[in-house]
């Protein structure tokens, strides 16, 4: 197969997108997608959308152990481009190989579990336009495969 662009319900464009009553009420928007078959390099999986102006403050991403065995899986966080801001795809964060490896007193459970960082460790990201939050695939998963993956994302619109 090839690499192939896989977009979460709330990520679709059809998907209406809140902007909230503004000021400083912060919002949330997320996107779930059951993986069902093996990543593979140059996939795009589109999460969820921000609205034009939104301030992002915070996010994360939690999945399942995907890749099990000898870990290889690399997807980044980030966001395509929309018209104005160009595309990121590790603008919130360079996640490196994945590893649902418990870790002592940050996640006692076998999962995935990074929150945001990227831009972010200098202050929110605003949105010039509607945004899709994406996943990118550097490196295809060893083995295992299948999972759910979560991304959330905390935003202000003011």
């Amino acid at each position: 197969m090839s690499a192939e662009t896989l977009t979460a319900t709330r990520g679709s464009s059809g998907f209406p997108v809140s902007r909230g009553a503004g000021g400083s009420n912060v919002q949330f928007a997320y996107g779930v997608y059951e993986i069902a078959a093996a990543v593979e390099t140059g996939d795009i999986f589109e999460m969820c959308r921000v609205p034009k102006g939104a301030v992002v403050i915070d996010g994360f991403v939690r999945a399942d152990d995907i890749d099990t065995g000898t870990e290889a899986l690399d997807m980044d966080i980030g966001w395509a481009a929309n018209g104005v801001d160009a595309v990121d795809a590790d603008g919130f964060g360079n996640l490196g190989v994945w590893t649902g490896d418990p870790t002592t007193d940050v996640k006692p459970e076998t999962q995935i579990w990074y929150p945001f960082n990227g831009v972010l460790k200098d202050g929110p990201k605003t949105f010039s336009a509607e945004t899709v939050i994406q996943l990118y695939v550097n490196t295809a998963s060893n083995a295992g495969h299948v999972g759910t993956v979560y991304v959330g994302v905390y935003y202000l619109v003011p």
